[in-house]
């Protein structure tokens, strides 16, 4: 039986199929750029999640923070910014997944030994 090392790993792969269920069940689906960026971010999302579950890394969670920094910027950078609903869920996505992997990376006894390991160098 799979044990989960992370259960913010989980969080973040609900939190990658939120993304791309969300266009449609909060309506944004006509809004080609912000529906893309979900749908997109969202896969890449699950993606990582599922390696961080399945083969624990610390790069797949510098992944998941980097989508989740790309969220919470992505509506100024596509230009759907403007509109609520996919601003908010970028937006507040972005921001879950930011502190989720973070807190990851920083509560980690393996990624902080291998780290310092790195920079002892």
């Amino acid at each position: 039986m799979l044990q989960l090392k992370h259960w913010q790993d989980a969080v973040n792969a609900i939190l990658g199929a939120w993304l791309v269920l969300s266009p449609w069940a909060m309506g944004f689906q006509g809004e080609t750029m912000a529906m893309s960026n979900a749908v997109i971010v969202g896969l890449a999302l699950i993606a990582a999640a599922l390696g961080a579950i399945f083969v624990p890394r610390a790069w797949e969670e510098w992944t998941e923070g980097a989508l989740g920094v790309w969220l919470v910027v992505s509506p100024w950078v596509l230009g759907f910014g403007g509109s609520f609903g996919p601003r908010l869920d970028a937006v507040v996505v972005g921001i879950l997944v930011v502190a989720l992997s973070a807190w990851t990376l920083a509560t980690d006894k393996d990624y902080i030994a291998a780290l310092r390991k790195h920079t002892a160098q």
